[in-house]
């Protein structure tokens, strides 16, 4: 999002970006306009939730902890910020609060979808976070009726009575089938990824184009720390271990990582915002920084070793570096699943990540010539491709038509 926030500003557009406290510093340090949508203290305070990492409960306490208490201030945020005929509102799909906002004031939305798992296909379905038949060999009605069921059994009932009354203090009417006729914009949705990572379908919504990862990851804003740059040129390249910039709950992760890291006689790169997750001690060779830009380490690095999330699957594929992922919830399971297909990956369910798994996957990764041939393959693929000029210019083109 800022990113994309910062080449609409270069190309002359006033930018407001609305979100949690939690990132005013970075926001302001880039020259963005700000406005608060929730406390850091609530982020920090919504994240210690495990249960958002959960196969089942993720979404439910998502939607109940984050989108539906932030709900109305979102709107209120979007109604204050709003100058007719000048105003175009860039959210994702759970901004539920911007979408109220677009029906009722009638601001043109543009969503973007970082992830193709929330697009629903009967024919190329993405892999769900918790056990749901898509295969091949399942019917094309009996996926109908499955989304069906996950919609009407859990989501709308999860969504739609708060959302229907707040909807009604507005003087509009009820919707209902949320996922799959409503949190799209009616305008235009983009898929922030590469068409060869999630070939476009002919049932995902109307209005929908996909321009590429965008790939910015505040390179550039801080300078890389000294001691980050000797610990890289001081040895062979490590293994970059992360489960997330928002996982507090990574111990186990971390300390398969570390015993795995030494089995391999590896150096090792552990990134985490939140220390307390590690040993008070690290063995020698491995490390620990806060953050760092993936663009700027993961191709000095030997292999990723994540969660699964969007951003540093692409940040992996761009540096052209395997990848191991321990997908947990919401779209990484689907993250992996297309990793492993392309050739580039393997991933462990949670309950098995430990030393010794972790070790033989890592080792057939790094010994394959095949995977190293595929990881070239597809980094060569992503060199030189501007996602997030192509994606301004959609969001241009939107606003044009207004």
């Amino acid at each position: 999002m800022l990113g994309i926030g910062l080449e609409l500003r270069r190309r002359g557009h006033d930018v407001t970006v609305v979100t949690s406290g939690y990132f005013r510093s970075l926001i302001e340090q880039i020259g963005l306009d700000f406005a608060e949508l929730g406390t850091r203290e609530q982020f920090i305070e919504f994240v210690e939730d495990p249960n958002i990492w959960d196969p089942y409960k993720g979404f439910i306490s998502i939607v109940r902890k984050g989108v539906l208490p932030s709900m109305r201030e979102q709107y209120e945020i979007v109604a204050a910020h709003n100058e007719p005929g000048r105003t175009l509102i860039i959210g994702s799909c759970l901004g539920l609060g911007a979408r109220v906002a677009h029906d009722k004031l009638d601001i043109p939305i543009v969503t973007l979808h970082l992830q193709p798992a929330v697009f629903w296909s009967v024919s190329a379905p993405p892999k769900m976070p918790a056990p749901m038949p898509m295969g091949k060999w399942i019917p094309r009605w009996l996926k109908r009726i499955q989304y069906r069921m996950v919609e009407s059994l859990m989501i709308d009932r999860i969504v739609c009575g708060e959302l229907n009354a707040f909807r009604a203090e507005l003087n509009l009417p009820p919707v209902r089938r949320v996922a799959s006729r409503w949190w799209h914009s009616p305008q235009c949705n983009i898929g922030l990824f590469p068409d060869w990572y999630a070939p476009p379908q002919p049932d995902w919504p109307p209005h929908t184009e996909v321009t590429g990862f965008p790939l910015w990851d505040e390179r550039g804003v801080e300078p890389l720390p000294e001691s980050l740059e000797q610990f890289l040129g001081g040895g062979g390249p490590p293994i970059v271990f992360t489960p997330g910039s928002a996982m507090i709950h990574g111990r186990q992760f971390f300390e398969a990582a570390i015993q795995a890291s030494q089995q391999l006689d590896r150096r090792a790169l552990l990134l985490t915002r939140f220390p307390d997750q590690l040993p008070e001690t690290l063995p020698a060779g491995v490390r620990h920084f806060s953050y760092v830009p993936f663009s700027q380490v993961l191709p000095r690095a030997a292999a990723v070793v994540h969660h699964g999330g969007i951003g540093t699957t692409a940040q992996g594929l761009a540096a052209g570096v395997p990848q191991l992922v321990m997908p947990m919830s919401h779209d990484q399971p689907d993250n992996a699943a297309r990793l492993e297909q392309m050739g580039v990956g393997e991933w462990l369910k949670p309950s098995k990540f430990r030393p010794a798994h972790v070790q033989a996957c890592l080792e057939r990764l790094l010994c394959s010539a095949d995977v190293r041939q595929r990881c070239r393959e597809y980094a060569g693929r992503l060199a030189g491709n501007d996602a997030i000029a192509q994606t301004c210019t959609i969001i241009e083109r939107v606003a044009g038509a207004r």
